[in-house]
């Protein structure tokens, strides 16, 4: 017999050590990809809320005032508004409120993310500006209807973050 065979394949020791290598690497791309797929999710929200904001726009430049609800907006109702990851969309005193549900992820479902018309007082003429969550609102313009964001911070938009740069 011969004593010197030659060795072939992988040892467990180096398959277990494989194993717990992509064990890692997992562990650290979940948490990674569900934040893309939730801020994918916010995206087609935003996307949506499109739809409203010309709505509100029009009726702000007709009348010099803005649209209490969806209806003096010449928009549908609330819960007819919807998509894959909306569950509703709503105009309350011109802010734009998306309600996220339906098909998107559970950290997101029955959250809420607001977008409010900012406006010059006295100057109608003057475009509307939209201030989406908790930004700020720009100089000399006032923000219009109620802030409903509740979307966990790393969930909204950094162009819907307060900037604390001032």
């Amino acid at each position: 017999m011969n004593i010197t065979q030659q060795r072939r394949g992988f040892t467990l020791i180096e398959l277990m050590i494989v194993i717990a290598i992509i064990g890692i690497m997992a562990t650290m791309a979940v948490p990674s990809l569900q934040d893309r797929v939730i801020r994918a999710q916010v995206a087609e929200g935003l996307a949506l809320a499109d739809f409203a904001k010309q709505s509100v726009q029009g009726y702000y430049a007709k009348t010099h005032r803005l649209p209490a609800s969806n209806e003096a907006a010449g928009l549908p109702p609330a819960e007819r508004i919807v998509g894959n990851h909306v569950a509703s969309l709503s105009v309350v005193d011109g802010a734009i409120t998306i309600t996220f549900g339906n098909q998107s992820n559970r950290n997101l479902s029955g959250r809420k993310l607001t977008l409010r018309p900012a406006v010059v007082a006295d100057y109608p003429q003057v475009p509307i500006a939209w201030v989406c969550g908790t930004a700020e609102v720009p100089d000399k313009m006032k923000a219009e209807g109620r802030n409903a964001t509740d979307l966990p911070g790393p969930h909204v938009p950094l162009d819907c973050r307060a900037s604390g740069l001032k």
